[in-house]
């Protein structure tokens, strides 16, 4: 067993976490040609603002009937609420009501409207179901959503006063995605992922029912983010093939349309960048989708009727193109009535972008959030505060060439002891840690590499008896084995 002096001694550890926006600022490319100069330094785009969570409070649920309610059918009975005042979200899909007064969004998992000028928002729902991917019905008075609170992923209808909440889909191994009606408010597309396979585009009769797979072939196809033209002859849509891959070249999702009629798919897009996310415009004029341009995400825009395109809006907020893509690789945006104007979320705020390409309109929003919480999972753990401690990782151990003493890291440096009862004993105090000892062939030294942030990795050698390290290289560099 191996004994170490620590460093530093703690009597308890207690970790207790709270909700936060973390945002890592990179270097924009200049933005594309053509696209609106809708930012006005690059450089802090994207950065949270210090006010867009406020007056965060944690309070006890001391009543067993409001956590029930909360519960709405799950196990775990949340105890606790997290309230604050929200004013910027990420990934949030949204929609336009048929009226054109009133966004609706998705938020910390419930579902939230407000004016399209901006104001105070109200939630459609709450709880400790996770809901997600809100669509106003053709008449205004339904939201179709994904939710998890009958225990998996299911589609949900409320209406909008709050007076039904129905069921669309069965089961609890299915995971669903980016619902949207059709033009006659009778069904639902959504993308359905279930076992192994690729997520497929299924209908479902708003009553309900088994629903019907539009798209079945070819099994790795994935396709998503349906978008259902105003006449309802067509389905646009998303697809690549496979559900991620790592390093991507970033073409993998290209758009398609699927024909109501016939049943035939063709493709539409084939753009470096990929295109994903489609949405059109009521009177059929516009297409608007999510492309990448170097590192950054952007949106397009194609007029239908000269197939004429150019870049809409950059940046935007990033897709998820090289992930698997859980809530679509780009969240839900919409056309005004008037087909005017998309509204989009990025930067943590929610625009009302012109198609003619002049500035972005924010429609500011203020929401009281209650997050609905379990128990606390809160434990303090004794370290004990003594001169040696147990180690419970060994790395690269290598026996010297005579067999009598082992080298081996732990806690980031260099040991040797005798085998099979010695004691330890540290060969190098660098800076940095040290890793992957080698014996030379007569035992005498032990050569090792090392990594220290400030200075970088080197190469080194030290005798096996101790003494002060030699460093082998001149160039800092990443060296291993």
């Amino acid at each position: 067993m191996l004994h170490l002096r620590p460093r530093a001694c703690f009597r308890a550890f207690r970790l207790s976490l709270l909700p936060a926006l973390l945002v890592v600022g990179l270097a924009l490319p200049g933005t594309p040609e053509g696209a609106a100069a809708q930012v006005a330094d690059l450089a802090t785009y994207g950065l949270p603002d210090p006010q867009g969570i406020r007056n965060a409070e944690v309070v006890q649920i001391a009543d067993s009937t409001e956590a029930r309610r909360l519960a709405a059918g799950l196990p775990l009975l949340p105890t606790r609420l997290l309230r604050m005042t929200v004013t910027e979200g990420s990934w949030m899909s949204v929609d336009v009501s048929p009226d054109g007064q009133t966004v609706l969004f998705d938020l910390l998992g419930s579902i939230w409207t407000v004016p399209i000028g901006g104001g105070e928002a109200t939630p459609l729902t709450r709880g400790m179901a996770f809901d997600a991917q809100p669509r106003f019905s053709p008449d205004g008075t339904k939201v179709v959503f994904v939710s998890d609170r009958s225990g998996g992923d299911n589609l949900w209808v409320i209406s909008t006063d709050l007076a039904d909440t129905t069921r669309v889909t069965r089961g609890e191994y299915n995971a669903y995605q980016s619902p949207i009606w059709s033009p006659d408010g009778r069904y639902i597309v959504a993308t359905r992922q279930g076992g192994g396979g690729q997520g497929k585009l299924w209908m479902y009769h708003i009553d309900g029912g088994s629903g019907t797979a539009l798209i079945s072939e070819p099994a790795n196809l994935r396709t998503t983010g349906a978008a259902w033209s105003a006449d309802g002859s067509r389905i646009w849509y998303a697809q690549r093939q496979g559900s991620w891959s790592y390093n991507s070249a970033l073409r993998d999702y290209q758009l398609a349309h699927y024909d109501m009629e016939t049943g035939e798919t063709r493709t539409e897009t084939s753009r470096y960048g990929g295109a994903f996310r489609p949405v059109l415009s009521p009177d059929g004029r516009w297409l608007v989708y999510g492309s990448r341009h170097v590192a950054h995400t952007g949106l397009r825009v194609r007029d239908l009727t000269t197939g004429d395109e150019r870049w809409l809006a950059f940046p935007v907020q990033r897709d998820d193109m090289e992930s698997r893509a859980s809530r679509d690789a780009y969240p839900g945006m919409a056309f005004t009535p008037d087909s005017r104007e998309v509204v989009a979320t990025y930067g943590g705020k929610i625009w009302r972008i012109p198609v003619d390409g002049s500035m972005p309109v924010a429609v500011p929003f203020t929401a009281r959030a209650e997050v609905a919480m379990g128990p606390a999972v809160d434990f303090s753990y004794p370290v004990e505060d003594s001169p040696t401690f147990t180690v419970k990782q060994i790395r690269d151990g290598v026996p010297s060439p005579d067999g009598s003493q082992l080298a081996f890291t732990a806690l980031g440096r260099l040991y040797v002891q005798s085998i099979p009862e010695g004691t330890p004993r540290l060969l190098a105090e660098l800076p940095g840690n040290q890793h992957a000892p080698v014996w030379s062939p007569d035992g005498r030294w032990i050569a090792f590499v090392s990594w220290d942030f400030a200075e970088g990795g080197h190469l080194w050698r030290v005798a096996a008896s101790g003494g002060t390290p030699e460093r082998l290289t001149r160039e800092a560099g990443f060296y291993q084995q």
